[in-house]
């Protein structure tokens, strides 16, 4: 755990708002705990194509009436799975790094049910309940990880290597309590009056 306690020897100079944009919710939070090269965003969408693959173990058994002919079709698919979660963190990183763009909350009412959605779907193409293209279920299966992975952990791995590095990732760029406070300026304008009520709003 050498390579977290870099740049976490760096993190108590940024603000609040800066922290909170660096580490994100809980699941962001547990993958900074990592070592950087193993928190990699190639690693982690690798890490979720291995996840969905232990999810097809029971649709796969059940599509299939040999053992050998299921497993072999598992580990085909599961190998493909993670390659392409793989390559995907590999491209937003890539991304990411031309456009600096800043880390944004996926949009989690969406993408979490949809891995469920998608493992259903293929259960049912499977059972010969409903003809589903796989196509369909393994894109609904796939897309939450490396959605996750270009939305937020990557633009967060590319700020943590950067602190790694030495380096303030938001050295001349406005905190958030300050694009508020102009915001609130630029609204009120000149009416003294409004500017009171938002002072002393901010005074409470």
């Amino acid at each position: 755990m050498d390579a977290p306690s870099k740049w976490s020897d760096h993190v108590s100079e940024l603000s609040t708002p800066q922290q909170e944009l660096l580490f994100g919710t809980s699941l962001s939070r547990r993958f900074s705990r990592l070592p950087l090269w193993l928190s990699h965003p190639g690693n982690i969408g690798a890490f979720y194509g291995f996840l969905i693959s232990l999810a097809l173990i029971l649709p796969y058994s059940l599509k299939f009436d040999s053992f050998n002919e299921a497993l072999s079709n598992w580990i085909f698919f599961s190998a493909l799975f993670m390659a392409a979660c793989l390559f995907l963190g590999f491209a937003s990183l890539i991304l990411v790094s031309f456009t600096k763009r800043m880390p944004i909350a996926p949009p989690r009412i969406i993408l979490y049910p949809m891995p469920f959605i998608g493992l259903g779907l293929l259960g049912l193409d499977f059972a010969d309940v409903l003809e589903i293209s796989s196509s369909i279920s393994m894109f609904v299966l796939l897309l939450p990880g490396p959605a996750y992975v270009h939305l937020s952990w990557a633009p967060r791995w590319r700020l943590l290597c950067m602190l790694d590095e030495g380096t303030n990732p938001f050295e001349g760029l406005k905190t958030l309590d300050e694009v508020e406070d102009n915001s609130a300026d630029e609204m009120a304008g000149d009416d003294t009056e409004l500017l009171e009520v938002v002072d002393a709003f901010e005074s409470e």
